[in-house]
């Protein structure tokens, strides 16, 4: 039997997802080390100690923004790979939900990019997991195309690919302002280049 949600829950469940939010804002502008817990609970209106009412602390906090950022992915990756597509299809699907996904959170990439080091070690292996995941992902969908692009790629050559395309979207968030993320002229370019490096020929 499913726990009625109450109006409580749903305001402490409002009050987490803020939290997450702010703390990804003030990690990317700040860094990890420049950004404190009363600093992240005054964003929201709450006092340092309240935040531990969500979470066990500021390495806490960090974990769960980036553990979600990670499952995200992997989650709507799997939504697009599970499309009825053609592979070429598929794999502009995957690189158009990833372009958006970095354009739209580009704070979230920073962090995630930068602050890794300052996960626990449970944190850590949960995001490497994760990750791993959606690499892979990618990597069963970049496999049919190898030979439109004029050679056979082992594991090791399809992961190369793949992760120099995420460094290729992923660095977007850190070389341009808000506002050019915005445009979509900025998307459609970032599509382009990246499914051009993908199926580069060898």
């Amino acid at each position: 039997m499913t726990t009625p949600v109450t109006d409580r829950d749903r305001a402490k469940a409002e009050r987490s997802d803020a939290l997450l939010h702010a703390a990804a804002r003030l990690f990317a502008a700040r860094g990890y080390s420049g950004a404190s817990l009363e600093d992240i609970g005054a964003a929201v209106g709450v006092s340092g100690p309240a935040v531990y009412r969500h979470f066990a602390g500021k390495q806490a906090l960090l974990g769960a923004v980036l553990v979600k950022v990670s499952q995200d992915l992997v989650d709507g990756g799997q939504r697009v790979a599970e499309q009825p597509l053609a592979p070429a299809e598929r794999m502009r699907a995957l690189i158009s939900f990833h372009v958006d996904f970095a354009l739209g959170n580009a704070e979230v990439i920073q962090v995630q990019d930068r602050d890794v080091a300052f996960l626990s070690a449970e944190d850590r292996a949960a995001v490497r997991r994760l990750q791993r995941a959606y690499i892979e992902l990618w990597m069963d969908a970049l496999s049919p195309l190898q030979t439109d692009a004029g050679g056979e790629w082992d594991e090791d050559a399809l992961r190369l690919r793949v992760q120099a395309c995420f460094g290729l979207i992923n660095s977007t968030p850190h070389s341009t302002r808000s506002a050019t993320r915005k445009h979509r002229a900025t998307a459609t370019v970032l599509i382009a280049m990246a499914d051009a490096a993908l199926r580069a020929p060898t």
